[in-house]
């Protein structure tokens, strides 16, 4: 049997076709329109899934089920979709649309969340039993793997690690909160502080790799300044793995998972960001003389959001 994974995006709908062992056999893809309705969208998926499923060589006889991770708050159980600001979608019944068009039993979850499955499945924390996925990318996404099973928690929340509080009072969220993680480590939080930082010292090596001006300069400018030792870009790169890593104490503290995996584009800064953090929580966490989660690198990049949404049928 195999199964069909849609990772749905902002800007375009990735589906593959998946084997139980997480290959993606198969993939194809197409262009998010924002501007249809609703149903409309959900039978473009699925037309496109269709189309990839016979290119190759299955059928529908052999599909054991279809999966998809949505960039928004999901509820598993009902597959409803409750709000995906991305495409327009409030109260919307994904799972009974799509099964109009593809008669299988429909799964889905947040899209960080099946990237954490993903990663559990046939990625860096492959054949643990408990597992934390940390997407740093435009935001902060999370997902949580216990016993081989998505965690989302009984109201579909439960892994929305970007939304963690991690200063009270703290910088303004998107969210309306404030403090959240996602303001500090994502690379949009990054690039704001950076900014902000940089008015005062225009002859930082993050003005000059940004030819000058501050609305050019992104996360990967700021890491590379501090590799070279650029005194701004060290001060906001020590403040990134400070609250990184004050996240991945309490998660250590409160889950105690074997793997806390990093992934999103900010994670390509590699064993730069990633010795950086494995030293801060060792300094932060209370089993000083126990062992604790491997802080790793997550493996599988863009297909993991594909091979995530799949896996939600086993």
């Amino acid at each position: 049997m195999v199964y069909i994974g849609f990772d749905v995006g902002g800007t375009g709908v990735q589906v593959g076709i998946v084997s139980r062992e997480g290959e993606i056999l198969c993939k194809g893809g197409i262009v998010t329109r924002i501007d249809i309705p609703f149903a409309e969208q959900v039978k473009a998926m699925a037309d496109c899934a269709l189309v990839t499923l016979a290119k190759s060589g299955y059928s529908l006889d052999d599909v054991a089920a279809v999966g998809a991770g949505i960039p928004g708050v999901v509820d598993p159980r009902t597959g409803h979709i409750a709000f995906c600001p991305n495409l327009g979608w409030k109260d919307v019944d994904f799972a009974g649309e799509m099964k109009k068009h593809i008669n299988k039993p429909v799964f889905m979850d947040n899209d960080a969340t099946v990237a954490g499955l993903a990663e559990s499945v046939a990625g860096v924390s492959a054949g643990t039993h408990s597992s934390v996925f940390l997407t740093l990318g435009t935001g902060v996404g999370g997902g949580i793997v216990l016993g081989g099973k998505v965690w989302s928690g009984f109201h579909g929340v439960g892994s929305e690690i970007g939304h963690m509080i991690i200063e009270m009072d703290g910088k303004d969220c998107n969210c309306d909160n404030r403090g959240c993680l996602e303001r500090y480590c994502s690379a949009t939080g990054i690039i704001l502080s950076a900014r902000a930082a940089v008015m005062q010292y225009q002859d930082s090596a993050i003005m000059v790799k940004a030819e000058g001006d501050p609305m050019k300069i992104n996360a990967k400018i700021v890491f590379d300044a501090a590799k070279e030792g650029d005194e701004l870009a060290l001060r906001l790169f020590a403040d990134y793995v400070k609250a990184l890593a004050t996240t991945i104490v309490n998660i250590i503290h409160v889950i105690d998972p074997e793997v806390i995996a990093l992934g999103g584009g900010v994670s390509k800064a590699g064993d730069f960001l990633l010795d950086a953090v494995r030293a801060e929580v060792a300094k932060m966490v209370m089993y000083k003389t126990m062992p604790y989660a491997r802080i790793e690198i997550a493996r599988l990049g863009p297909d993991a959001g594909i091979i995530g949404a799949a896996m939600l049928g086993l």
